[in-house]
């Protein structure tokens, strides 16, 4: 059962809106057993199917990865941290820091002043920070193309997407006062002009059947053979080539301790990774990557 889940998991983070008939013959499971397992896995919390709006689009030309050390418990900066529009994602970790967030915002300025509030928080010992420079892998950054107009009513099928990225395509049309084939029209070309990607999150920590790994590696000479290994593992959920203390940064999630051991293992093996160092994902406190389309958004196009 824990293979297929992850490999329904898989598919549909591939694909969050790919229909039962398509996921089975993926499988190579019935229909009936591919949709009572992911109505079960949904119901659950196990895994969500959500859209989310590409960076870019929104104006969120900086990505950051910040650490964090805490002086005593974690949770009062961490639940500062949630609150902020900002963090898309908040886990409490073990290795040399407490915290790990995942920050978007508009500026280098906005990232200054958000580094300055959370350094000022009573808790925090200290800080340190990635930016993000090339996204290598990521299932929410979908390389938005540009040139794209929305309006009103794109807007509101995202919003309900980023809700259930599986809803029917009748029940969207219903919301926005439009035929199924129109909706599906519509939501097919936000999805080719990377404006949204629809992908599956799953739960992970140690509560959860899936266990990840933040790894941060320096790298000497060319990296292009390890950045295109890295894009093709399966273990690997995220990856991006980062300015900082390391020069690539990576999850792995896998379903053990021993499985998360062999992937690091196998990166450490790659010719050109000089030193690698990881941090153990205890509990991710937020994962949330809805956002509220602005009206600058919905009116024009962003190049």
């Amino acid at each position: 059962m824990v293979n297929f889940d992850a490999e329904l998991i898989r598919a549909l983070q591939d694909d969050g809106r790919a229909s039962i008939h398509d996921l089975a013959a993926r499988l190579g499971h019935s229909r009936a057993g591919v949709s009572a397992r992911l109505r079960a896995m949904l119901a659950d919390g196990t895994v969500r199917v959500i859209a989310a709006v590409d960076p870019e689009f929104l104006g969120q030309n900086v990505l950051a990865h910040v650490s964090i050390r805490t002086d005593g418990t974690t949770e009062p900066v961490a639940e500062h941290l949630r609150g902020l529009g900002e963090t898309v994602l908040v886990s409490a970790v073990g290795g040399v820091h407490d915290l790990v967030t995942e920050i978007r915002l508009g500026s280098m300025p906005a990232l200054h002043r958000l580094l300055e509030q959370i350094r000022s928080l009573p808790g925090v010992a200290d800080i340190n920070t990635l930016i993000y420079s090339t996204v290598i892998k990521g299932f929410f950054v979908s390389e938005y193309r540009g040139g794209i107009r929305i309006d009103a009513t794109d807007a509101g099928l995202i919003e309900h997407l980023q809700r259930d990225g599986r809803t029917s395509f009748r029940a969207l049309g219903e919301a926005v006062r439009l035929s199924p084939s129109a909706v599906a029209t519509r939501v097919d070309r936000l999805i080719a002009a990377g404006v949204i990607k629809i992908s599956a999150v799953e739960a992970r920590g140690l509560a959860h059947r899936q266990l990840s790994l933040g790894v941060g590696m320096n790298l000497a000479g060319d990296d292009d053979a390890i950045v295109d290994a890295i894009r093709s593992w399966r273990g690997v959920d995220f990856a991006a080539r980062t300015l900082g203390r390391f020069d690539l940064i990576m999850t792995l999630v896998e379903p053990s301790a021993g499985a998360l051991y062999a992937s690091l293992e196998r990166i450490r093996a790659l010719p050109g990774v000089m030193r690698t160092e990881a941090w153990f994902h205890l509990a991710v406190l937020k994962e949330d990557y809805a956002r509220t389309l602005r009206a600058a958004e919905v009116v024009g196009a962003r190049a």
